[in-house]
């Protein structure tokens, strides 16, 4: 298993830390906007295993650029679910799996945006 983790926050943290506990993967890739926080992440864990690159969350292409790029059969989406379709969309056309922690997030009917959901919360 090889996972890239979008997100070097919070939970993105304590996700790296428990997953370096464990053997259960070869590779995982820590991803932020800002890769010395990505890297700062891979640094502190400290284990070889590990590695940090900078990842525009909103750009599908990205996503499945860095996914191809580093054989990533599991992407792990921990950051803000304002990012969830691209982050998805981008596993998807990698070929990855993909598990989040969030859920997609509503969408306003284009005609009555004020009275009816177009995309219900998680339904994408």
């Amino acid at each position: 298993m090889r996972v890239l983790a979008i997100g070097s926050g919070g939970v993105g943290t304590s996700a790296a830390l428990i997953a370096a506990r464990r053997d259960f993967f070869e590779a995982w890739v820590c991803a932020d906007y800002d890769q010395m926080r990505a890297r700062g992440l891979a640094d502190r864990v400290g284990d070889p295993r590990f590695m940090g690159i900078a990842l525009d969350a909103s750009d599908e292409a990205a996503v499945a650029e860095a996914c191809r790029a580093h054989g990533i059969t599991h992407v792990l989406n921990v950051v803000d679910p304002r990012f969830d379709m691209p982050i998805f969309d981008g596993a998807f056309a990698a070929g990855a799996h993909y598990l989040d922690t969030a859920m997609s997030l509503s969408r306003p009917d284009p005609e009555r945006p004020h009275s009816d959901a177009f995309v219900k919360l998680g339904d994408e």
